[in-house]
């Protein structure tokens, strides 16, 4: 009798070829001994029993802000830092995310403010944030070595004072499975001997940055709020024109009982900054009476001159003159007592200009 060789076979079933997060979680690994041998002559084989194993998660992400600090204005409303979470795991998996404004006591590179409003949007693949559009606050299913792109949106508080505000994502991995459901957080494994016909959690996110901790299934990244920009360019021109005398057909004058129109623009030329809860304030002049609801802001400035105007008292108008709903974007009114008229932009974009007009009669 003469022994020969002895030879291995194995196969993997439901795989796919792996990427860098390497073989998919659930692959089952098969692998079966062959012996072949040969007795007086007679070659003869023998086949060892079948050993089966499946692959195991290797939960790991990457979180990575996208750029610098966003530039922000003071007031500003709805200000966007932009985050990826990247899925380095060897399986399709959800993500829970959460956020921390005050990251190590807010001295993140000289951080002296706090974000107010905070949410979480996650991209709908445009890369663009849009709330229409963007409507999750978790990741969902996103398959091995890919990368989704999350918003954060704040609002910035109207503090002269302050320049940097810190704001960190945290994305912590999660089951997947099951499309439109935010998957519970993952458990690890790690204190249960391996088992062969499961699939077993090993956190392997290594990265300990930021306050997080190695291992733990966590990714966390910084970024900022930089108020840059600490006052525009605004500027306020006033104009008068006599509308009417009660005499005159044509170029009337400013006589007792002439009505005149005085136009306020006011204008913001600094581009891609504006200026947040502008407020026009005029108190009529002696020897004139103002014209009940005569106040009209969002005007079309001529020059110096009203030539169109939208709302009166903050009240639409028609192209008739007749009133139609409430527009609420600007809002006016009159002191009787003080004799003050009073008209609230609450957003000057730069490079544009808004003006209002009232009308008063003399004396």
């Amino acid at each position: 009798m003469s022994i020969g060789t002895m030879a291995g076979t194995a196969s993997a079933q439901a795989g796919t070829p792996p990427g860098p997060a390497g073989t998919a979680a659930g692959t089952v690994i098969t692998n079966t001994a062959q012996a072949s041998y040969t007795v007086n002559g007679v070659q003869q084989n023998a086949t060892s029993n079948v050993v089966t194993f499946q692959v195991d998660l290797k939960a790991n992400l990457t979180v990575a802000p996208i750029g610098g600090n966003t530039e922000v204005a003071i007031g500003q409303k709805d200000a966007v830092v932009a985050f990826t979470v990247t899925n380095n795991t060897n399986g399709t998996q959800d993500f829970r995310l959460t956020y921390d404004r005050n990251f190590l006591g807010g001295l993140f590179a000289g951080a002296n403010f706090l974000a107010d409003n905070i949410r979480i949007f996650v991209d709908d693949g445009d890369k663009k944030f849009d709330a229409t559009k963007d409507k999750l606050d978790y990741i969902d299913e996103l398959k091995a070595d890919e990368t989704a792109t999350v918003f954060i949106v704040a609002d910035i508080p109207a503090d002269q004072a302050a320049s940097l505000a810190s704001v960190t994502l945290i994305a912590q991995i999660a089951e997947g499975g099951t499309v439109n459901q935010k998957g519970a957080a993952l458990v690890s494994n790690a204190l249960v001997a391996n088992r062969d016909n499961a699939i077993d959690v090993v956190f392997a996110d290594g990265d300990s940055g930021f306050g997080d901790l190695a291992n733990n299934g966590y990714g966390r990244a910084v970024s900022g709020y930089t108020i840059a920009t600490r006052n525009v360019a605004l500027s306020v021109t006033k104009s008068s024109m006599v509308i009417s005398d009660g005499v005159s057909l044509t170029l009337p004058k400013a006589i007792p009982g002439a009505t005149v129109q005085y136009c306020l623009v006011v204008n913001n030329a600094t581009a891609l900054v504006p200026a947040a809860n502008v407020n026009l304030t005029d108190v009529i002049p002696a020897n004139t009476t103002y014209v009940p609801n005569s106040l009209k802001i969002g005007a079309i400035a001529l020059g110096t001159s009203c030539v169109l105007s939208g709302i009166l008292d903050g009240v639409a108008l028609a192209d008739d003159g007749s009133t139609t709903v409430p527009l609420l974007l600007y809002t006016g009114s009159y002191n009787g007592a003080t004799k003050k008229v009073t008209a609230t932009i609450p957003t000057l974009l730069g490079g544009t200009s808004v003006a209002a007009a009232f009308r008063v009669t003399i004396n």
